[in-house]
């Protein structure tokens, strides 16, 4: 190689390691970012922990109870008693919406806290409007009296829910999917709705919800016929526990499945109505209180699948079954 070409490639890495210099230099003094800003004022330095999780754990179905245009209103529009929700999924053949084709509305950003939720309580966490993304579905179940304003009188209002429109569900499903992906600590028994987290105001979204259908698409949590059956065999069996007991264990397996029951404390009152809000979302053709074998069955089985290690001691099940499923 020549001695002027030697010269030419030593200028040219000169060159290239004063501009990189130059370049970090100008890095340093001007805009420093983070994480989640950027400061003229102070660097910052970022180090990511390990020791961290997200925020939303948890993912709410709602139903509106009115029509499209006055659900946008009340969840965008000030107010005495002023809601919100994340996102609010239309219905079609609804004369009150502007499009031809079905869209999902972003009410509020996924980062911020909607106010859905109410004074609610789901395994640990209380007050899930800090941990929760709502959805609101427009369908116009109601009751007579409505459900919050008289929940005592539940049992005899009379209930009006019509089906879910097939084309709005389809929406309701991919945006689920859609927040499940960004959010992995929503775990199917995490998908709730919101008679789940405060029965004693809400039953919403009622019995007509297609759980099973979301839950065969990934979204949510559903039992397996198969050990309803087995666990259904096994209780029919044993009739040696006395009402007041069952009702109790009941409560317990409520509480260890997620709901915000007591069992130490429950009333009979508090477990009737922590049952029907199980079955709304359960057994939906049968919602009665009443904590049957069948109840119980389809309870012990949503346990087996997502909690298994909560069994262990329970006196309702086959043991010797569960210990060869182990082995």
């Amino acid at each position: 190689m020549s001695n002027i070409i030697k010269q030419t490639l030593g200028r040219a890495a000169l060159l290239a390691t004063a501009a990189s210099a130059s370049l970090f230099n100008f890095g340093c003094v001007g805009t420093s970012a983070g994480l989640n800003h950027q400061s003229d004022a102070y660097k910052i330095e970022v180090v990511e922990s390990q020791n961290a999780s997200e925020r939303v754990r948890f993912l709410v179905m709602h139903f509106t109870a009115i029509d499209f245009d006055t659900s946008l209103r009340v969840l965008t529009q000030p107010s005495s008693s002023p809601v919100s929700s994340h996102y609010l999924v239309p219905e079609s053949d609804d004369p009150s919406y502007p499009h031809e084709d079905l869209r999902v509305y972003q009410l509020v950003d996924e980062t911020r806290r909607a106010w859905h939720a109410g004074p609610s309580i789901w395994e640990d966490r209380s007050q899930l409007n800090d941990h929760s993304i709502g959805i609101e579905i427009v369908n116009k179940s109601h009751c007579h009296p409505p459900a919050e304003s008289t929940p005592e009188a539940e049992t005899e209002a009379v209930c009006f829910f019509p089906d879910f429109d097939p084309k709005q569900m389809e929406l309701v499903i991919a945006l689920s999917k859609d927040i499940l992906a960004r959010y992995p600590d929503i775990t199917p028994t995490r998908v709730v709705g919101h008679g789940d987290i405060i029965p004693q105001w809400k039953i919403d979204p009622g019995p007509k919800f297609p759980w099973q259908q979301l839950a065969e698409a990934g979204i949510g949590a559903w039992y397996d016929d198969a050990t309803v059956k087995r666990h259904l065999d096994f209780l029919n069996g044993n009739t040696t526990s006395d009402r007041d007991s069952v009702r109790l264990r009941f409560a317990q397996w409520l509480n260890d499945y997620g709901y915000g029951i007591d069992p130490e404390n429950a009333t009979d009152a508090e477990i009737t109505l922590y049952t029907r809000a199980f079955q709304y979302h359960f057994r939906p053709w049968k919602v009665d209180g009443e904590v049957d074998n069948h109840s119980r069955a389809i309870l012990l089985a949503l346990l087996e699948k997502y909690f298994p290690q909560k069994l262990s001691g329970y006196p309702d099940i086959n043991q010797a079954v569960l210990a060869a499923k182990d082995v």
